[in-house]
């Protein structure tokens, strides 16, 4: 992936909120102690209540596309400027850009404070074009990955993630990086490769409440 494509890619996770959307905070959940057992939870780092929530909010997709139908799948969703087909799209891409954040941990995670601090106003000066791009990318995407393939998509990206999270060692899960704030409510001015693992959860939380019609129904609420 180029430089270019790579920060694209990465852009402002909520370019089609219409104005700046309020912290959703995720309330962890912890699997039984069979995962612990089998190691998954290190130093301070619970990898199961991440595991637990990357795993209920894929059963909670499953369970939205299941109510799916075509009139709820094209009516505009509640606070952003997307379908809730596209907001679907874009609550799954939030796990598929996970990977390539965490490289962004990995590169300037060891690099000099300064030089993360450099790279992270850079984007945040960006934030506007960027938005645009994240805007029209989850537009297209939804196109591309639909209602009927986004289920299996979302199934395969989110065992790749907890396979690697499972062999993350703590000195790595620990590693952090300056991070742009404007980008995304959930992106603070310092992040761990933990931060970015527990992210898409938080990301998909929240949108998930601006889903209407139907699915606003089939999540237990008001239509």
């Amino acid at each position: 992936m180029s430089t270019g494509s790579l920060l694209a890619a990465v852009a402002g996770a909520e370019g089609g909120c219409v104005g700046r959307c309020k912290e959703h905070t995720v309330a962890p959940a912890i699997r039984g102690a069979e995962l612990r057992r089998a190691g998954v939870v290190e130093g301070d780092v619970d990898r199961a209540a991440i595991i637990q929530e990357m795993d209920d909010a894929r059963r909670a997709f499953h369970r939205l596309l299941e109510s799916a139908d075509t009139a709820s799948l094209y009516r505009r969703s509640d606070g952003t400027r997307w379908t809730n087909e596209q907001l679907l799209f874009h609550m799954m891409f939030g796990y598929m850009i996970v990977r390539a954040l965490l490289v962004l941990v990995r590169v300037f995670g060891r690099l000099p404070a300064p030089v993360g601090k450099g790279f992270a106003a850079v984007l945040d000066f960006a934030t506007v074009p960027f938005d645009a791009v994240n805007y029209w990318g989850s537009r297209c995407g939804a196109t591309v990955f639909d209602h009927r393939r986004m289920e299996p998509k979302l199934d395969r990206v989110v065992a790749s993630l907890q396979r690697h999270l499972r062999r993350e060692s703590a000195a790595d899960l620990a590693r952090s990086m300056s991070y742009p704030t404007r980008w995304d409510p959930f992106f603070t001015p310092t992040m761990t490769l933990a931060d970015i693992y527990r992210y898409p959860t938080q990301h998909f939380d929240f949108h998930r409440q601006q889903l209407s019609g139907s699915f606003r129904r089939a999540d237990g609420g008001a239509g």
